[in-house]
């Protein structure tokens, strides 16, 4: 006997589009189909995969979704964590998690927000498995950020982008007339040390903040920017997850990660809270 497929995805049925067609999808038993005659079977671990065409390019292998689980794990990103539940709006019902990796951020915030659902969005397999498990009221889903979302206008309350790709377009298509969109990115010295001590480590653009309000200005209002930011002392190992988790991974040589040793790394972080216009 098959198992049922999660509740959590079930609540998100009613604005799930096939992402071929655009038409609406059922779910037969651990199937989601469509008019069309298109299909999309979950995953064992919970979650559907909604690509298409050529699979996308994920940023975070099973290292990297390893790595990312095990240093947030440890509550070093709690307030960064607190930070996003304090800026959400308290009426949110949807929260769309577009690049949520493991899904650590999402679960933290329905925590705050007890009538909400979550639907994390990402490509990597491993962090799908993840997040799959990250919340019972939070489901999870594979598609390619950049192109059209499979949901319909005007389906969530909030899109929460961590550390993450973005398409502004689809972000207010898919946001609810008055919804918001809740993006954090680090301030050009977050992890200095880190970025100091270990060659490779792939730099911040200094024009980060000039570029990211000429793609949102247009269609969004910023209503809040907040600076979260304290040093976090780190064991070597934290220090090597921190390295790991993110794309200098894939240019760090392995002996410069286990030179690492315990010490305080400077976390500086900006996050934005825009009213969809």
């Amino acid at each position: 006997m098959s198992r049922p497929a999660p509740a959590a995805l079930t609540s998100w049925l009613e604005v799930l589009q096939c992402p071929h067609c655009h038409h609406r999808m059922r779910i037969d038993e651990r199937t989601l189909r469509c008019p069309s005659g298109h299909s999309f079977d979950l995953a064992r671990a919970g979650y559907v995969s909604l690509l298409t065409g050529a699979p996308a390019t994920s940023g975070d292998d099973d290292a990297m979704a390893r790595a990312r689980d095990g240093f947030l794990a440890t509550g070093a990103y709690a307030p960064l964590r607190d930070a996003i539940g304090d800026l959400a709006p308290r009426t949110t019902e949807r929260v769309l998690d577009i690049g949520g990796g493991t899904g650590y951020y999402l679960a933290g915030l329905l925590e705050e927000l007890p009538q909400a659902h979550g639907l994390g969005v990402d490509t990597s397999v491993r962090a799908l498995r993840f997040a799959a498990r990250a919340h019972e009221r939070a489901a999870a889903a594979a598609w390619d950020v950049f192109t059209r979302f499979p949901l319909a206008e005007g389906s969530a309350d909030l899109v929460l982008n961590v550390f993450a790709p973005r398409n502004p377009p689809e972000f207010a298509r898919v946001l609810a007339p008055g919804g918001h969109l809740l993006v954090v990115r680090p301030a050009v010295d977050h992890l200095a040390e880190l970025r100091a001590a270990v060659p490779g480590m792939v730099g911040l653009d200094p024009r980060k903040e000039e570029r990211l309000h000429a793609v949102l200005d247009p269609l969004f209002t910023t209503e809040e920017v907040r600076e979260v930011r304290f040093p976090l002392a780190v064991s070597g190992r934290a220090a090597r997850d921190l390295v790991a988790m993110t794309p200098s991974a894939r240019h760090v040589a392995p002996q410069a990660l286990e030179e690492l040793a315990d010490g305080t790394v400077t976390v500086s972080v900006l996050a934005s809270l825009h009213r969809r216009r």
